[in-house]
C-alpha cells in the first residue's frame, strides 16, 4: 500500500540533517553549479554556437540524480566550451522532465539526465507521455549501489534481524520512497517479494524529503540511492543494513552487501545516463558522448564521485541503448507480480 508521506519532523532535527548534508556534498556542488538553474562559467564559443545547453534532471534537487547532474555539468562546460544550465523539472517519476526534453529541438542543446527509471517506467504506466524512440541515447555516466537504511530507533540492526522483524509484522512499518514506482521504490518491493514480507510504502517528492523523514523517525526505513544517503550514515543520523553490488562499497567498507548476506540473485543497481531528443545529428552527439567520457575520466571530479560511492562508467551510445533494455526486461516480473499500474 502506497501513501503520501507527511512533514512532521522536529525543526532542530531537520536544520542537523541539511547541515551535515550540504557539508559533505558543497564541494562538489560549488564545482556543479549550487543553485538549480546556475550554469557553468562562460567559455569561448564552440559546441555548436554560443547557444546554452539546458540539461535537465527529471527529479527535485537534492537527490543522487541531481547530484551527478550537477558535478558532471562543470567539467562538461569545460570540454564543450560552452555554458551548461542545470533545470529540476521533478514529478511524475521522472516523466514530466523526459517528455519535456523529447519535444525540444534535436540540436544538442537540450539533454536529459536519466537513471533505471526510463526503463522501469515503460512497465510501470498504462500511458506515458513519450516513447523511447523519442529519445537518443548518449552515454552512462556513472553507476553506483542502493542501500538499506533505518533510523537510529528501528528495532533491527542487522539484515537478518530486519528480515525476521517484517515476517514478524506484516503491515506493520513503512518505508519512504522518493516517488511511488521509482526505482527505489521498486528496488524495496523486490526485496519484500523475495523475503516474503510486507511494509507499507510511503511516497515522497524526491529523495531529499524523504531521507530528513527517515532520519527524523517520522518513517523507520529506506532503500535510496547511495550517494544522497552516505551523508546520514556518515553522521549516523541513519544505520545501514546492506547495500547492493558484487562487492562492499570502499566508502562504507564495514557494510556488508545484499549477495553477502544471502542474497545473490538480488540486482539492484543505480546508473546514470544522459540522453537527448531523438534524431540528432550524428556528429553532434558524437561530440556530446565524447565531452561527458571526458567528464567523467578528470581525475578531480572522478574522485569526487568516489567520495559518495558513484562510480564514473563513460559508456557508448549502442552499450547505453543494451542497458536500458536489460533493465526494463529485469523490471517487468517484479511489476507485474506486484500488480503495480500507475496512470
Amino acid at each position: 500500500m502506497h501513501a503520501v508521506g507527511k512533514a512532521g519532523r522536529k525543526a532542530g532535527m531537520a536544520s542537523s540533517v541539511r547541515s551535515t548534508f550540504l557539508k559533505l556534498l558543497a564541494p562538489a556542488l560549488i564545482a556543479g553549479m549550487v543553485l538549480t538553474g546556475a550554469a557553468a562559467p562562460a567559455q569561448a564559443a564552440d559546441f555548436p554556437g554560443d547557444k546554452p545547453i539546458s540539461l535537465v534532471v527529471p527529479f527535485p534537487a537534492g537527490g543522487g540524480t541531481d547530484f551527478i547532474g550537477r558535478l558532471l555539468a562543470s567539467e562538461m562546460g569545460k570540454a564543450l566550451k560552452t555554458t551548461i544550465v542545470v533545470e529540476n523539472k521533478g514529478g511524475a517519476n521522472s516523466n514530466i522532465g523526459t517528455a519535456y526534453v523529447t519535444q525540444a529541438r534535436p540540436d544538442g542543446h537540450t539533454l536529459l539526465v536519466s537513471g533505471v527509471g526510463i526503463a522501469t517506467n515503460q512497465g510501470l504506466y498504462s500511458k506515458l507521455p513519450y516513447k523511447l524512440d523519442q529519445l537518443d541515447q548518449i552515454a552512462i555516466l556513472a553507476f553506483g549501489a542502493d542501500v538499506l537504511v533505518t533510523a537510529p530507533g528501528f528495532p533491527a540492526k542487522t539484515l537478518a534481524e530486519f528480515v525476521t522483524h517484517v515476517r514478524a509484522n506484516p503491515g506493520k512499518d513503512g518505508y519512504a520512497n522518493a516517488g511511488a514506482g521509482g526505482v527505489n521504490d521498486l528496488g524495496m518491493i523486490w526485496f519484500l517479494q523475495i523475503i516474503g514480507g510486507k511494509m507499507n510504502s510511503i511516497s515522497y517528492r524526491g529523495s531529499a524529503p524523504a531521507l530528513t523523514d527517515t532520519v527524523g523517525g517520522v518513517v523507520p526505513v529506506i532503500f535510496d540511492n547511495f550517494p544522497s544517503s552516505l551523508p546520514y550514515v556518515k553522521s549516523n543520523h541513519l544505520k545501514p543494513l546492506a547495500i547492493t553490488g558484487t562487492a562492499r562499497n570502499p566508502r562504507l567498507p564495514d557494510v556488508p552487501t545484499f549477495a553477502e548476506q544471502g542474497y545473490k540473485d538480488y540486482d539492484v543497481t543505480a546508473w546514470y545516463g544522459v540522453v537527448g531528443p531523438a534524431n540528432m545529428p550524428a556528429d553532434v552527439r558524437d561530440k556530446l558522448a565524447d565531452a561527458f567520457a571526458r567528464a567523467v575520466r578528470d581525475p578531480a571530479t572522478a574522485a569526487k564521485m568516489e567520495e559518495t560511492g558513484a562510480f564514473p562508467l563513460g559508456n557508448t551510445p549502442a552499450q547505453f541503448g543494451e542497458q536500458i533494455s536489460t533493465e526494463r526486461d529485469r523490471w517487468k516480473t517484479v511489476i507485474e507480480r506486484a500488480q503495480i499500474k500507475l496512470q
